[in-house]
């Protein structure tokens, strides 16, 4: 009897070996192929109940607040003008000040025009008798623009990245005068990984605007542009695109169609052009757009990417501003020609500007009413169909007391004239607990009200829980996705970034990597590095809004992700 009763033992063993080696085979293959993120993608909403349950969260009682229907106003938002530093200095009584874009007036490969500048006042230019100069400001073409079409500031003159700011100056009432059409020559382009740009090339014969498009409304190209009420690229790019469409009728039915079909399949809107790098060096896109003489300068870019060009030309023309005395407008029309010589425009070629002289653009400038019409339909139309859904995370904690909060509040009250309408936003605080003061819902009149309320009721107090906050509104989200899956979630967390209680960055990456949520983060008198940490997860923008420019930049990202 014992052999028996020993064989059945030795069998279940041998079964139970077996049984255990066949689940762990199914596992094991079951699991074979799958990223990390999709790993934790299956356990993500498990893991997300279980990190919620353990906070402290409360609810606040709505409070509706006074509501202001006036749209948003641009020169209110933007900072004073010395928040935009001058490059060059005049050196003489009389001078004219000239706004220029960035990568001209900028130090080392950016900083053409201003060695250009500064040559020209050393070199005893006189008009009508007076000594003469110049004084350069470093400001990008669309922020210039809206100093100057808002009437906040309007310097003597303006360079541009391109005429399309010129038109849009122009269009607002503005005198303009276009001095020069070119003071260095550039072109925009779409950057494009090498492999992707020979598949498009072996299916469409051809790459260009129309080809990428096309790829892009077929789901087989993954493109990111920037802003195109601040990016001269991005304006481009979207007049471009347009024209791609029904070059008869940049705004027609058919234009509008084909618009909203590529705009389904763009992954990526981007509120700078760093922004729109840092997302393409993660393996995001397989193609970008950005100026030729950024390109040229860029060693990380040429071995691995091919640049197509598109769009009008970035020339840099030069425009006289206002009903300026004749004295003033002949020395524009100096500073015009002394640019214009060979040794100024050699040193323009060293430095990238010049490159692709070939390059003529199908593409004639329109009038600014109409880039106007075409930055409101891209505003319109950008989300394509699926509307955001995003839940706003406000620290009140103690280190957020007094101008850090008031500027936090005045922040979100000026800032949410830009979200869309067809939107849906929530609302939480944290310091050492959480408080959910909004539950998502349609940013109709109602939410509106709500929300003001909300912000006007924010105290601050206690310790800094920043990713219990974030914690609460992926929770938030999710829920609501499973109501409204068509929607397109986001988070703004708007903080010190002084994280010192409940959970760390480690418990929440992997969760927020497996959502795939975008955390935008801004930063009041703030730990950056603490902020950007957050936002890098999911190549989401950080913004240090400091005290004199929080309302504009605020302004700014919401335009470009609400």
């Amino acid at each position: 009897m014992a052999k028996p009763r020993k064989f059945a033992l030795v069998s279940v063993f041998l079964l139970a070996i077996v049984f255990a080696l066949v689940y762990w085979g199914i596992s094991l293959t079951s699991n074979l192929g799958k990223t990390k993120a999709e790993l934790s993608s299956e356990n993500a909403e498990k893991r997300l109940s279980r990190l919620f349950s353990d906070l402290s969260v409360s609810s606040a009682e709505p409070v509706k607040g006074q509501i202001d229907l006036d749209p948003a106003d641009v020169a209110e938002a933007l900072p004073d003008i010395s928040k935009f530093p001058v490059t060059v200095d005049n050196t003489t009584g009389f001078y004219v000040e000239i706004f220029s874009s960035t990568e001209k007036s900028g130090s080392g490969v950016d900083g053409w025009l201003t060695e250009v500048a500064a040559e020209f006042n050393r070199a005893g230019i006189e008009v009508n008798g007076q000594a003469a100069s110049v004084k350069v400001r470093n400001i990008a073409s669309g922020t210039a623009t809206d100093y100057i079409a808002s009437g906040k500031y309007i310097p003597d003159a303006f360079t541009p990245s391109n005429e399309l700011w010129g038109e849009m100056v122009k269009a607002s009432g503005v005198r303009t005068e276009l001095v020069a059409k070119r003071l260095a020559g550039n072109v925009p382009g779409i950057v494009i990984a090498k492999a992707k740009y020979d598949a498009l090339m072996e299916k469409y014969g051809a790459v260009n605007v129309k080809t990428v498009t096309e790829a892009i409304a077929g789901n087989e190209f993954a493109m990111g542009y920037t802003d195109p009420f601040a990016s001269s690229t991005g304006l481009n790019f979207l007049l471009t695109a347009l024209d791609s469409f029904d070059s008869s009728n940049l705004l027609g039915e058919k234009a509008v169609a084909g618009f909203e079909k590529f705009q389904a399949n763009v992954p990526f809107i981007a509120s700078t052009t760093i922004q729109m790098r840092d997302a393409a060096k993660s393996g995001m896109l397989d193609g970008f757009v950005l100026e030729y003489q950024t390109y040229i300068n860029a060693a990380d870019l040429k071995g691995g990417y091919v640049f197509t060009p598109f769009g009008v030309r970035h020339d840099s023309p030069l425009y006289a501003l206002g009903d300026l005395p004749p004295e003033k407008v002949e020395l524009i029309k100096r500073f015009a020609d002394f640019v214009q010589q060979e040794q100024y425009q050699q040193a323009a070629e060293k430095l990238g500007f010049n490159g692709l002289e070939e390059y003529t653009p199908e593409l004639a400038v329109p009038d600014g009413a109409l880039l106007s019409a075409a930055q409101k339909l891209w505003k319109e139309k950008k989300n394509a169909g699926k509307p955001i859904v995003a839940v706003f995370v406000a620290d009140v904690s103690g280190s957020m007391d007094g101008e850090p909060l008031n500027r936090l509040k005045e922040s979100l009250l000026k800032g949410q004239k830009y979200l869309g309408r067809d939107n849906s936003i929530g609302f939480v605080s944290y310091s050492s607990d959480v408080t959910i003061h909004l539950p998502i819902g349609k940013y109709d009149t109602n939410q509106q009200s709500m929300f003001v309320g909300a912000v006007n009721s924010l105290q601050s107090g206690g310790g800094t829980a920043t990713f219990d906050g974030i914690v609460v509104a992926l929770k938030m989200l999710q829920d609501e996705l499973r109501v409204n899956p068509n929607g397109k979630p986001v988070i703004f967390v708007l903080s010190d970034g002084e994280t010192n209680e409940g959970y760390s960055l480690n418990d929440v990456k992997d969760l927020v990597e497996a959502y795939k949520v975008p955390i935008y983060t801004i930063g009041y008198n703030a730990n950056i590095k603490a902020l950007q940490s957050i936002s890098g997860i999911n190549e989401a923008a950080s913004i240090n809004a400091d005290t004199d420019d929080v309302v504009y930049k605020i302004g700014n990202l919401f335009n470009v992700q609400m």
